[in-house]
Formats: C-alpha cells, structure tokens, sequence
C-alpha cells in the first residue's frame, strides 16, 4: 500500500510540474504577442502621416529606377526580332515584361498609400470631397486644381470629372464645414498629388511597353480584347500566369470603378464591368446584351490567357478562333425569333363517325333537353312584338309565349316519362309497397287527413298502374272498414 501510494504523489508531483511549465509558456508567448503588437503600433505612429517620404518610399527605390530606364529604353529600340525564336522564360524581354507587371502593382499600391495620406489631410478643408471622387487619380487631380479655394466657381474642373459630379462638388463645396489648410500642409497635400500623378504616368508607360511586346507575349488574349485591354489586363492581375489562374468571374471585374451617380439613375451604369468594356466586341454590341457579352468576353479571355501562359499557341490562332465564336454568339443573341407557322386544319373525315348510341344516351338526350317553353321563348313571330317582362320591349323577351292564346304566358306542361318513372318509384317507396302480393304485405296505410287507413294493397297496385289518382273513398278499391285515430 505504501508503494501504491508514493507512486501516486508521484504522479500528483509530474502533473504539477507540467501545469507550472505550461503557465510559464503560456507567459512567455503572451509577452511576445505584446512586443509584437507594440512594435506594429510603433511602426504605425512612426508613419504617422506627417512626412510624406516615410509614406511613399518607391520612387526613391532602385528597382523602380532600373526598370523605368529598361521601360525607356526597350520603347526606343523597339521590338528585338531576333529573339522570337527563344524559349519564353529565358527571353530577357520576358523576364522585363514580368518584372513590369510585378512593378505596376506595387505602384497601384503606392497610388492607395498616397491616396490615404491626401485624404487625411485635405480632410479638414473639404471633407465631403472623399465621398464624391472615389478614383485616387480623380481624387488627386480635383485636390491640386482647387487647393484652398473657398468658391469653386472660379476653378474649372471641365475636363477633370463628368459634368453631373463637377455641379454635385460645386454645390457640396457652398455648403461645407471645411477649413482652409494651413500653408505647410497644403504644400504636403499638392507634393503628394504631384507624386501619385508621376506614378500614374510611369504606370501608363509601362503598360505601353507590356501593350507593345503583347503579341509576343499574350498572342491569344491580344486576339480577343486587343493589345491595350490585354497590357491593362496583365498589368492589374500581376503578370500572365496570375491571369490565368483566376477565374472569369474576376477577370470581368477587373479595373473596375466604383461609380458616383449622385443620385442619378442606375439603369445605365455598369458597376460590375472592368477593362473588359473598352474593347471593340463590347463597345459594338447592344447595350441590352452586353453584360451577357461581358461574361463571355471574360470566359474567353481566361481560356486564352492559360493558353498563353503555357504556349499552347504562339501564333494565336486559338484566341482568332475565340473571337470568331464570340462575335457568331452575339449575331445569334440578336436574331428575332423564328415567326409562328400557321397551323392548318385538319382534313375534314368524308367517312362517317361511330357515335355512341343506345338507351342510355337517348335518356341522357331527353334529361338535357331543350324544354317547349324555352323554344317558344327563342322563337318570334313576323310583326307582332314580343312581350317582355318589363315592359315596351325592356327586360327578357318572351318570344311567342302567349301570343297564339288570350295574351297570358300560359304553356301546357306535360310530364315526362322521366318524370312519370320518377314519380312512380318515388310512390311506391313512400307507400312502403312494391305492388306484389306477398304475406308481408300490409293493409294499412297512413294517411294526412284520415290517420290509419285499411285498404287492398292490390288495388293500390292497379291504380298506380292505370295512372288515375287514387282517393281514400275509391270505388274500386275494396275496404271493410275505415277506423279513424
């Protein structure tokens, strides 16, 4: 028992020494998770968005140098026939087109830093701004034109934004809380719009030169979208094997803005339509099917770029052969519907038809009969007037009901055999009797006035028979005696 027992405070002291280990990691990682979430906080305050070189540091970066002056110079040269031969990856031109597109995303990127920064202090004189000119370039180009203008009547934004969003800014600006900025912030602010426009124009030079080298490159996506659209393409997703591996759903959304109506219908605006809406197939087809042309241009488009990334076909007759089908697709959308043949009679049958005859649809027939008072209703008579039942002509007509007697609808109404075997049948059950003479027949009958009455269930039978009318002093029934309750 002793034994058992001191293995059991051992374990009891292995578990205690184990819980105290996992309280001291458990102190030790939380200290790290705090100097790290002390040492971001600190590299947040220490941007702070104060200076703008602590902000924006690319352009000062040597990559970004060297691959401006490659861009430059291979735009001089021009297009190097001699290596058209060569694998794609070990082309040098290859590699600038990837480092290009590598580069135009990280200037989209810089563009957004620079963009924040702008907004944070043009703020203060007109914060309303923000809301209304979402794109960074608009943003920054509208900020450098008014500066610290109070009445933006006198700066001309013609030409910087739509005419619909220039009235909305103008009467935003009348209206605003703003302040003007002191000297030395809104020097910050117009360097700050200078760089993110230097950074859009080097964008742009860089995709002329991925636009210029496109059919080399992307001969396939070139085919369908154009060179232009292609470059914009390539350049957005971060080179043609990105491209490839997205799917079409976003390859449609691409270079996509968001749009400020101000209050403006949406019946026109396309919100979920990217580059995809400056080429030639989009711009051509009808604005009720472009967003159906949209989606295919964008299916095709992705198909095509894996086609490329993988050199499937340098010559670019796939993406010839994707467009081709795209445009057939479009004529198809915007046939008419084929016109509704008229359907002929069918030959009229000379033979004639077995109908259904007998008993039973003769006595159908006659149940759904047209009765003589409602033919002589249907029927009138040269040139007497029919009477109807509101008089001078008004209400339901009577037809020539009446008119052969002394001026009174009087129609003579004969019973049916029909009705006569209703009748019968009805009789004979409220009698209590079937005619036959059996000894479970009886002789005494009730009656409404009389009480109980004995009479001859045989003569009954006959009466019934014969179709007279039966009284309960018959002279041809034969009865002994009436005995009145």
């Amino acid at each position: 028992m002793a034994a058992l027992a001191d293995s059991f405070l051992a374990d009891l002291d292995e578990l205690s020494d184990n819980e105290a280990d996992i309280i001291e990691e458990d102190e030790n990682d939380a200290a790290n998770m705090e100097e790290d979430v002390d040492g971001e906080l600190a590299d947040i305050e220490a941007l702070n968005y104060e200076d703008l070189d602590n902000v924006s540091k690319l352009q000062k970066s040597q990559r970004y140098k060297d691959i401006m002056q490659k861009v430059e110079d291979a735009l001089h040269k021009g297009s190097d026939i001699s290596n058209q031969g060569m694998v794609l990856e070990d082309d040098p031109e290859y590699q600038l087109i990837v480092d290009c597109n590598a580069l135009s995303v990280d200037i989209e990127n810089e563009i957004m830093i620079i963009h924040n920064f702008i907004r944070g202090k043009y703020h203060v004189k007109f914060p309303e701004l923000e809301s209304l000119v979402h794109h960074p370039i608009d943003y920054a180009r509208v900020v450098k034109k008014i500066g610290n203008e109070v009445d933006l009547t006198l700066v001309d934004l013609e030409g910087l934004l739509p005419s619909a969003v220039i009235m909305v800014v103008s009467v935003t600006a009348s209206t605003t809380s703003g302040k003007p900025l002191p000297e030395e912030d809104l020097n910050k602010t117009i360097d700050a719009c200078d760089r993110a426009l230097a950074l859009d124009t080097a964008k742009k030079k860089v995709l002329d030169f991925v636009e210029s080298r496109m059919g080399y490159i992307a001969p396939n996506l070139s085919a369908i979208v154009g060179s232009a659209v292609a470059a914009k393409l390539m350049g957005t997703a971060g080179g043609l094997s990105s491209l490839a591996k997205m799917p079409a759903c976003n390859v449609q959304l691409l270079g996509a803005k968001k749009k400020t109506l101000a209050g403006f219908s949406t019946a026109t605006s396309q919100f979920r339509v990217g580059y995809i809406e400056q080429t030639e197939v989009f711009q051509t087809t009808p604005p009720s099917l472009r967003m159906r042309a949209c989606r295919l241009l964008a299916a095709k488009s992705t198909l095509a770029a894996r086609v490329d990334a993988t050199r499937g076909d340098p010559s670019g007759n796939t993406g010839r052969a994707f467009r081709e089908e795209i445009r057939k697709k479009i004529e198809k959308w915007q046939e008419p519907p084929p016109a509704k043949q008229p359907k002929p009679l069918p030959v009229p049958d000379s033979e004639p038809k077995k109908k259904r005859g007998g008993r039973r649809l003769r006595k159908m027939k006659e149940r759904y009969a047209i009765t003589d008072m409602r033919k002589l209703a249907n029927r009138m008579q040269f040139g007497i007037p029919e009477e109807s039942s509101l008089g001078d002509g008004l209400g339901e007509g009577y037809g020539m009901l009446g008119q052969a007697g002394n001026g009174k609808l009087r129609v003579s109404i004969g019973q049916s055999k029909l009705a006569a075997k209703v009748a019968k049948k009805f009789k004979e059950k409220q009698f209590g009797s079937s005619g036959a003479t059996s000894g479970l027949t009886s002789s005494l009958a009730f009656t409404p006035v009389q009480g109980i009455e004995l009479s001859n269930p045989q003569a009954h039978a006959n009466q019934l028979a014969s179709g007279t009318q039966s009284t309960y002093f018959s002279e041809t029934g034969t009865f002994s005696k009436i005995k009145r309750i």
